[in-house]
This record gives structure tokens, C-alpha cells and sequence, in this order.
């Protein structure tokens, strides 16, 4: 049987007020729908509050300004923050260190920490450092003078080319391809010459990487992704880029080389930027949106070229009309030319 809480524990861990029975006993998370009596489920859209009246859960996860009538709740300055703890709660992996594979290899002069697990198939170089509680998951290659940080996890199958850092907490997804080269070429007189990338890449503390992703080494220097930074799947990640601390770059999104990206910058999915651009703190790029120019912190753009987003709203509304306007300006344009006939006495 799995962990059960009671909803004053759970209550705690998301700093939460609950309003019910405090010793109800809660033994999983379920949605609102599909929810039974003995689990916890979660409501932040107020839209949806309906179903919260009638779910069968015996526990919902509210906003403090929120009423439900014969309902145990948890009230929380952020229902979904506290959804994530709950699940978490539940539903956390134990690490169980395996230490290493006798079918795992790793070269000379590498420094390997305590309570790791390195799974069959994994590949290490020379003079790397994997630090305490990592987990490599098979298929992994780790190339030399590459530094890997406590508590970090990699799943099957990825790529992590030489003199790359990686620092604590950092999760990497199947797939991903971390200090390929960049895409630097001279060209002359119709051939292309390829430049060396000789610089590395350095992943720092508490970054998600999702699947399937390609952060290239710089040409020289790094590509940097500070703190915090989640990456979803899919994503290109020029050489010598540098994204700041805890922003958001989602799926298929393309930055070219040598961008800086500050703070809390979004992402949306299927956008980019153009290259040696900068992208101040708290930046927002709309989804298919494409970048061309230098965007000022805390701006909100969208379009092709990215534009300010009301701006483009409007540019849209405005795109759709055009046969409309078509139609209308052909007719002005015949009745000028039928008055301007009459004013000569042509007509």
C-alpha cells in the first residue's frame, strides 16, 4: 500500500489552511473528474468549479477566495504550485543507488562520487567528475573533462560531448545532444570551411532539459543555461548563447548563436530569436513568433517579425479584413474616376 496523509500533513507541506476535517486520512491524487472517495484532487480555474461540486474526491486544493459548500478543502495562495507538491508527496521515486554496471565503462582519472547508479550500456571518459547520488540511465555517453553535479539525473540515450559542466539537481531527458558543435562555417569562393568549436557548454544548478534537444558547445567561450531554466522538448540552443536564470524556452523553439536571453524570459512554442540579439529580463515571446531585432525587458511580442503583442492583435484583426478593404477601395477608386470625368465633362 502506498503513503497516506492526512489532510492537516498535507495542509503543512503546502503552507495551507485547510477547511474540513483535518485528521482525514488521503491516499492518492486523482482529477476532478474521474476522483474517489479518499483522494485529494486540485482546482485553479474557477471555470471549472462545477465539476469540483460534484466530484467524489474527498479533498480539493483551492485558491483562499474560494467557496465550496460541503466540501474539505485546502486553501493555498497557489493551487497549482501546491497540486506539484501534492504529487510529489505521493508519488516521489526513492533513490536506490545501484552503484555502477559491470557493463557501464569509464576511463582513467575519472572521480566518482558516492551512492551513485550507473546503468548497463553507459559510457564515461577520461578525467570526468560524477558527484554524489547521480544516475545515469543506459545508453548514457559522458565524454572527457566533462563535470557532472550531485543529485543530477540522465536518462537513456544522451549525448554529453567533452568539457561540458553540469551542475546540481539537473535533469536531462532521452535524447537530448549536450556540446555538438556549432553551426560556424567560412565560406570562400563557394566552399564552406568548417571553424572549430573549441569552447564548451555549462548547464547550471536546477535546469530541466526535455527530450530530444541540441545545445551546441560555443565557438569560443560557452553556451551558458543559468539556474533554474526549464527546457522542453525539441528545442535548438545555438553555440554561444547565454539564457538567464528561471526562464522558459518551450517546445521546438530555435535560438541562434550568440543571443543573451536575461531572466524569466518566455518562450513559446514553435518561436525564435535571430542571432547577437539581446532579450531583456522577463520577456514574453508569443508562440510561432520570430525575432529579429532587440527586445527590452519585460516587453510582451508576437508575430512574424515580432512585433509588440496588442500591436499584433490588431495587425491581425485588421489582415482578415483585407478582401473587405479590397473590395471597398476598388469601388472608391471608380467612383473618383467617374467623378473626375464628370469635372472634366467627359461623362
Amino acid at each position: 500500500m502506498g503513503k497516506e496523509w492526512t489532510l492537516k500533513e498535507i495542509a503543512d507541506r503546502v503552507r495551507g489552511d485547510v477547511a474540513g476535517d483535518p485528521a482525514l486520512i488521503i491516499k492518492g491524487v486523482m482529477p476532478l473528474e474521474t476522483a474517489r472517495d479518499g483522494f485529494i484532487s486540485f482546482l485553479s480555474n474557477p471555470r471549472y468549479k462545477d465539476k469540483a461540486r460534484t466530484t467524489e474526491a474527498s479533498a480539493i486544493i483551492v485558491s483562499r477566495d474560494m467557496v465550496l459548500e460541503g466540501k474539505s478543502l485546502i486553501r493555498v495562495e497557489n493551487p497549482y504550485l501546491a497540486f506539484a507538491i501534492v504529487l510529489e508527496m505521493f508519488h516521489a521515486e526513492e533513490h536506490i543507488p545501484t552503484g555502477i554496471s559491470p557493463d557501464a565503462r569509464y576511463g582513467k582519472g575519472c572521480n566518482l562520487g558516492k551512492e551513485i547508479s550507473i546503468a548497463p550500456l553507459v559510457t564515461i571518459g577520461d578525467n570526468c567528475v560524477i558527484a554524489d547520488r547521480v544516475r545515469l540511465f543506459p545508453g548514457v555517453h559522458v565524454a572527457d573533462d566533462c563535470f557532472i553535479g550531485a543529485e543530477t539525473i540522465i536518462y537513456a540515450n544522451v549525448s554529453i560531448y567533452r568539457k561540458s559542466k553540469i551542475g546540481s539537481r539537473v535533469i536531462i531527458h532521452s535524447g537530448t545532444v549536450v556540446g555538438s558543435d556549432g553551426y560556424g562555417f567560412a565560406t570562400d569562393r563557394g566552399k564552406h570551411h568548417k571553424i572549430p568549436q573549441v569552447g564548451g557548454v555549462v548547464i547550471e544548478d536546477d535546469v530541466e532539459i526535455g527530450s530530444n534537444c541540441s545545445i551546441d558547445r560555443g565557438t569560443m567561450g560557452d553556451t551558458v543555461i543559468r539556474r533554474g531554466t526549464k527546457i522542453d522538448n525539441l528545442v535548438q540552443i545555438a553555440h554561444n548563447v547565454v539564457i538567464g536564470e528561471d526562464s522558459l524556452i518551450v517546445a521546438q523553439v530555435g535560438i541562434s548563436g550568440s543571443t543573451e536571453i536575461g531572466k524569466g524570459v518566455i518562450f513559446a512554442g514553435q518561436s525564435g530569436a535571430a542571432g547577437h540579439l539581446k532579450i531583456g529580463d522577463g520577456a514574453i515571446i508569443a508562440a510561432k513568433s520570430a525575432v529579429f531585432e532587440d527586445i527590452p525587458p519585460k516587453a510582451y511580442v508576437a508575430g512574424y517579425p515580432a512585433i509588440d503583442n496588442m500591436r499584433w492583435k490588431r495587425s491581425q484583426i485588421t489582415f482578415e479584413r483585407l478582401p473587405e478593404f479590397r473590395n471597398e477601395i476598388v469601388k472608391l477608386r471608380e467612383r473618383i474616376d467617374w467623378l473626375e470625368k464628370k469635372l472634366r465633362g467627359e461623362g
